[in-house]
């Protein structure tokens, strides 16, 4: 049993519930895309709102690969919402947008399935 546990977790440190609810993930709606050439890697800037508790944040998101700027508008998402912001040149990331790799270490967005209203926390 402990062979399979030590596989599983991928011989990362294991945390606990605690931990994880550490983490402020909340839906957001993104409001705004903006080209950002500044950025080492093709990036967007993205607005995105989190609803009337959070507001309006900002990320800076590698997402050019696989998304226009059309397609993001409006579309639903998963941020990080308490992360310390972070400096990206010459522009400052607020939030952390949640993706997951393809094939070809392009992002994609992690997004709920459904309609669901900005702000509500991730469970």
């Amino acid at each position: 049993m402990v062979r399979l546990l030590r596989f599983a977790r991928n011989d990362k440190k294991m945390v606990t519930i605690d931990d994880f609810q550490k983490l402020d993930i909340r839906v957001g709606k993104i409001v705004k895309v903006e080209d950002f050439p500044e950025a080492r890697k093709p990036s967007y800037k993205l607005t995105i709102d989190f609803g009337d508790e959070i507001g309006t944040k900002h990320s800076s998101a590698q997402l050019v690969d696989l998304y226009t700027k059309k397609e993001l508008e409006g579309k639903l998402v998963l941020g990080v919402v308490n992360l310390e912001p972070r400096q990206i040149g010459p522009y400052v990331s607020e939030v952390l947008t949640i993706g997951v790799p393809n094939d070809d270490h392009h992002c994609i967005l992690v997004v709920p399935d459904k309609d669901a209203k900005e702000g509500v926390r991730l469970y």
